[in-house]
């Protein structure tokens, strides 16, 4: 069977992370979802997603397929239903279809023509950015007994302290020494190839992708991820980085969300509850307008090549679009557009030659090329978000 992943109508409220990759791509827990559907189901998927991303991310058409909204994230049940869907056959949790089958010769998808079955279960849904840090807890508990079943654990060195390391699980190649891991409250999950460097002081629920580092004495509160190579630092709190991301140095980030390629500076720190406690409003690119999010907790959430410098200060609930560039003295906005450069004092535009080339230099310190589809991609999202920048 062919799998494809659709991004559906939580694509808009999971900019800016979607304006660079579909609703697949985005980590939650310790996999991304498309890594945790094709885990699931033991085979590959492809994406229908927005036209200007389908280069990178290409659709794969066959004469049977089974298409998935991907903003459902797999269990077992749910991904045995998947993988036993028939022609005419469509699953639905409410009113919202979470998968269908298809076939290549059909015009028209009319769920009035199909065999309705209900999913009665419980799932994670990603429907908002702020459910990436949100739910991240809940993912990370799935993901942890779904990569650990039937498992050996690498020992824990004799110098690192535990509490419940029965919930610990370290895979090949990860170095820590010296470090307090405390599982009380949820697993901890210590990617292939890690680092966890001395006076580190981790509680669960808590995920180390591969190839990723914990800076010296870093203080770090569930539920948390660190995205693939990527460094932090500093005090954190319930937050999700995605790959190659750095907050390598003090300052606290706490109920955030940064992409991938992000940098943060030195001593930055992020407000995550407003001084008088009321519920957070987020920027809302659909509405164009701040809309609330339940949350008393929210701080940052930080598009794709985004960076800031030394002792940023971002307020509780702000958005940063794709490629800006912050510094300076002050608060900036709750909405810093894509592509913008500047802060508080003021904001002009951080043009494609230049933010380009710093991409390609970011990015060719981890012998990663920008390439004309990377290009393309970013400078689809500078006309695209033009219309919230002052040029």
């Amino acid at each position: 069977m062919n799998y494809i992943l659709f991004d559906g109508p939580a694509r808009n409220a999971l900019l800016p992370f979607t304006f660079t990759r579909p609703v697949a791509d985005i980590l939650v827990g310790i996999m991304t979802i498309r890594q945790k559907w094709e885990m699931r189901l033991g085979s590959t998927t492809t994406t229908i997603t927005e036209e200007y991303l389908s280069e990178k991310f290409p659709m794969v058409e066959m004469e049977d397929n089974v298409m998935i909204n991907a903003s459902f994230l797999p269990n077992t049940i749910l991904a045995e239903m998947v993988a036993n869907l028939e022609t005419n056959q469509a699953i639905f949790k409410g009113d919202d279809v979470i998968a269908f089958h298809t076939h290549e010769n059909q015009q028209a998808v009319d769920f009035e023509t199909y065999e309705i079955i209900e999913f009665e279960g419980d799932c994670i849904r990603i429907e908002h950015t702020y459910d990436i840090f949100s739910k991240n807890g809940a993912a990370i508990r799935e993901d942890f007994e779904l990569l650990t079943e039937d498992r050996k654990s690498q020992p824990i060195p004799k110098s690192v302290n535990t509490i419940d390391k029965e919930n610990i699980f370290i895979e090949e190649g990860a170095k820590l020494e010296f470090v307090t891991l405390n599982a009380t409250n949820g697993p901890i999950y210590i990617g292939k190839n890690t680092e966890i460097m001395e006076g580190s002081v981790i509680r669960g629920p808590f995920a180390l992708c591969e190839g990723a580092t914990v800076k010296m004495a870093a203080k770090i509160y569930g539920a948390t991820t660190i995205g693939p190579y990527s460094k932090i630092g500093g005090e954190v709190n319930n937050a999700v980085l995605f790959a190659y991301s750095n907050k390598g140095h003090d300052g606290f980030l706490g109920n955030s969300v940064l992409g991938e390629w992000c940098n943060i500076g030195a001593d930055t720190n992020t407000s995550n509850l407003k001084n008088n406690y009321e519920e957070v409003k987020l920027w809302d690119y659909e509405t164009e307008s701040f809309q609330k999010t339940g949350l008393q907790f929210c701080g940052l959430m930080m598009g794709d090549h985004s960076k800031c410098g030394i002792n940023t200060m971002f307020n509780t609930g702000t958005v940063v679009g794709v490629s800006a560039n912050i510094f300076g003295a002050g608060f900036p906005r709750n909405f810093v557009p894509s592509f913008s450069w500047g802060g508080a004092a003021g904001i002009t535009v951080y043009m494609t030659r230049k933010a380009f080339e710093t991409a390609r230099l970011v990015m060719s310190r981890r012998n990663i090329e920008f390439d004309e589809k990377e290009a393309a991609i970013l400078q689809h999202v500078f006309d695209e978000t033009k219309i919230w920048r002052k040029e």
